[in-house]
């Protein structure tokens, strides 16, 4: 493999032979003189081109051709960095083709292409530097989270996606054939996280793809996302979950603030403020903000409350705590006994919900009444109750929508554009 250097790191080679490789960003031949804009993940570069054989040669260059250029390295104030090469020769490593089906470089003043065509073309779409820099958003921010689950002691676990029994009550689920028997995608893997705490390993987390068979058609919706699930044992309450993501929430805020100070990045101050939903339908209907649901909070709402937080406690960030039975999972533990509010919090964020946590209920009498409450069938959830016959720790964990995060941290306009290749409701390509 050849040594690129990075564009970036060039100016410590002025007057140097060098060799850099890219994406041809933009071309210009002005008769004796020629421009190339070298494009590639660590940046832009200018490389001008001279004399009658070089310039020949340029001529049958295409926008978005990949090519490796080399030359003389020299300071150019009016170039991006402050330097150029001034090319000696280069090499066609992948020519494209002269009609690109979207656009990398934007006329200023011009508008996007349509995002569905976009994403038909996803790969070109994302050559786009404002693009990658999005998934470089979300490598630092995994890098927090994890710098956090590595400093306590979190186990990481991988859990499979075919599942025998739906693993979330009430969520459409995709049903798959799997030999002679049905199998279902997991819509998440609190199944097997609860496995590995009945496994005492006390503390887990996980990355992960999670299946939503929603006929949803929103700007924060996917079939398929990538989901960031954590689980810990020996809690008191549902409390101790939040805490735990608090904590690594603050540290993936400062790993992005220390990688990307342009974005002015707002590390939230701790503790995040937690309003129960009795309180936060009070708080709403004193705002003026109609309740659509008794036990939920509509787009509307979440977006109210959040702005509420935003105004009285200076937070991006608040917690809905103490959720009626009805919108919680059979597995979630009630405040008390014979409660009919659930240990169950979900995380908002600017205005879209980002979390849902809960401590689960590990006592297996409890656990299979509730199950019966649902109206779930136990034979088929045998294998899931057989982890709380044997022994089990209290516990409670919560699954992250990091694309919604990212949506938000960035200002997108649809969790679609955090998203890699985005599958939906009618996107199964590219």
């Amino acid at each position: 493999m050849k040594h690129q250097l990075k564009i970036s790191e060039l100016p410590a080679h002025l007057d140097q032979e060098v060799e850099v490789a890219g994406f041809i960003h933009l071309l210009r031949n002005q008769g004796k003189i020629g421009f190339v804009t070298l494009r590639n993940v660590s940046g832009i570069l200018q490389c001008v081109f001279l004399g009658e054989a070089l310039i020949t040669e340029l001529k049958k260059l295409t926008l978005e051709s990949y090519i490796s250029v080399r030359g003389k390295l020299v300071t150019a104030k009016q170039a991006p960095n402050g330097v150029e090469i001034q090319v000696s020769g280069f090499e066609v490593l992948g020519a494209a083709a002269p009609e690109l089906p979207i656009p990398v470089v934007t006329i200023k003043g011009g508008e996007e292409t349509e995002a569905t065509t976009r994403f038909d073309y996803r790969w070109i779409d994302l050559r786009k530097p404002e693009k990658t820099k999005i998934f470089k958003v979300w490598t630092s921010f995994e890098r927090g989270l994890r710098a956090y689950w590595a400093k306590n002691d979190y186990i990481q676990i991988y859990t499979p996606s075919f599942m025998s029994t739906p693993s979330e009550t009430g969520a459409e689920v995709f049903e798959v054939n799997y030999f002679d028997r049905k199998a279902y995608l997991a819509q998440s893997p609190q199944f097997y996280k609860q496995m590995a705490m009945a496994s005492g390993f006390d503390k887990v987390f996980m990355v992960g793809p999670v299946f939503r068979a929603e006929l949803s058609f929103t700007t924060r919706h996917l079939t398929e996302f990538t989901g960031f699930d954590f689980e810990i044992s020996n809690i008191e309450s549902h409390a101790d979950v939040m805490d735990s993501e608090e904590g690594a929430l603050v540290s993936a805020f400062e790993q992005l603030k220390n990688d990307f100070p342009e974005l002015n990045i707002e590390v939230p101050s701790r503790p995040f403020p937690r309003i129960t939903m009795l309180e936060a339908k009070e708080i709403l209907a004193k705002e003026g903000v109609a309740s659509g649901e008794e036990h939920d909070l509509s787009p509307e709402e979440e977006r109210a409350i959040c702005d509420y937080v935003k105004k009285t406690k200076n937070h991006d960030f608040v917690f809905i705590t103490e959720y009626h039975k009805s919108k919680s999972a059979f597995y979630h533990m009630r405040l008390t006994e014979g409660s009919d509010r659930s240990r169950r919090a979900d995380l908002l964020y600017r205005g879209i919900e980002v979390t849902t946590l809960a401590q689960r209920e590990h006592r297996i009498e409890i656990l299979e009444k509730q199950a019966v409450d649902k109206g779930m069938d136990l034979e088929a959830l045998k294998d899931y109750l057989n982890f709380f016959r044997f022994g089990c720790p209290p516990h409670g964990g919560a699954g992250m929508g990091p694309g919604r995060l990212i949506m938000k941290i960035l200002d997108l306009p649809n969790v679609r554009e955090a998203t890699y290749l985005p599958r939906d409701v009618k996107r199964l390509n590219p």
